[in-house]
């Protein structure tokens, strides 16, 4: 069977990572989450002093760029792959709220967009892989073979969010959430370099109210159709 590159893009919270990280799981690809990767040079900046109150230092993180590698390991426990920032495991770190808040300004910046674009494609280059973002199908790989395109209400996605933090054990507000996730939206769609837009070729899936197990099934239906074409 041939192998294929297989981009998701979508809407954050959108449950496009699970999907992603569930088919490359049963059909035995790479899963690689390109949003975790501007989460860890996120998590880079407030660490190392980019930050300045919510003022990005560009010129500094510009310089230091070249210094952040991120890579992924399969964490046995879970069967998914965790992210790592310079050898270091920081998987949960990323995935705070006070991350959430600073991500979008990181990952419009035209600099931090074209290394990580070219860690991406390094990693995809012999195929055989399922990446997941906001601009995969349109930038990281446009020829990719299967290229779908994930949406829900903001208040849906807030809701899968709130619980997945608040199982974390993450004290949070619903309309927190919300708000930062319209913002997000608002950010992504509207920046200069690779908005967050639907491919031409892409399939578009709005999962309001799907549940996991019919995102699964439809998803691994498309994988098929190309694979076997």
């Amino acid at each position: 069977m041939k192998k294929i590159t297989i981009a998701i893009d979508g809407f954050s919270s959108c449950g496009k990572s699970t999907m992603a990280k569930d088919l490359a799981y049963e059909i035995g690809y790479i899963y690689i989450d390109s949003g975790a990767m501007y989460r860890a040079v996120t998590l880079y900046s407030m660490e190392h002093g980019i930050f300045q109150g919510n003022q990005i230092n560009t010129e500094k993180l510009q310089k230091e760029i070249g210094n952040i590698h991120i890579s992924f390991q399969l964490n046995p426990e879970t069967g998914r792959p965790d992210t790592y920032l310079n050898g270091i495991n920081v998987e949960d770190k990323i995935r705070s709220m006070e991350v959430a808040f600073r991500v979008s300004p990181i990952a419009a910046l035209e600099f931090v967009r074209k290394a990580m674009v070219a860690q991406q494609q390094e990693m995809g280059k012999n195929k055989g892989i399922v990446m997941d973002g906001r601009d995969i199908g349109t930038t990281v790989f446009p020829d990719a073979e299967l290229k779908i395109f994930v949406t829900a209400t903001p208040e849906i996605r807030a809701q899968r969010r709130y619980e997945e933090l608040k199982d974390k054990g993450q004290k949070v507000s619903f309309n927190e959430i919300l708000e930062n996730m319209r913002q997000r939206d608002f950010i992504d769609q509207n920046r200069e370099v690779s908005p967050l837009r639907k491919a031409d070729d892409a399939l578009l899936l709005d999962n309001t109210d799907m549940t996991i197990f019919q995102q699964k099934e439809w998803l691994e239906e498309q994988f098929n159709k190309v694979v076997n074409e």
